[in-house]
């Protein structure tokens, strides 16, 4: 089942994002196992809707995160977890990690 009210944008992205979860056979998110699960269903769902290629040109004249975003037909979210798999980060978005 999918929530009333998502964009088709929002739909697509959370489709990929739970696909992502059934061929990766995980049962649960919670605790620190479900955060790596949600990490990386993001991630592998990301990597599917968004083309390096197609990244890569509309990265070289979109204004902001929300014109990419919009241009290749996906969240920000998805967009911000594409740059972060893009970049190897480990954690990304709400967490930080700060060294020292």
């Amino acid at each position: 089942m999918i929530a009333d009210g998502l964009s088709p944008v929002q739909e697509r992205c959370v489709l990929a994002h739970e696909i992502e979860h059934i061929l990766a056979g995980d049962s649960s998110c919670a605790g620190e196992r479900g955060l790596r699960a949600e990490r990386s269903a993001d991630q592998r769902a990301a990597r599917k809707l968004i083309a390096l290629s197609d990244f890569c040109a509309a990265r070289q004249w979109a204004t902001s995160e929300q014109e990419l975003a919009a241009e290749l037909n996906v969240t920000t979210w998805a967009l911000r977890a594409r740059i972060a798999d893009l970049e190897g980060a480990d954690q990304w978005l709400d967490t930080s990690k700060i060294a020292g």
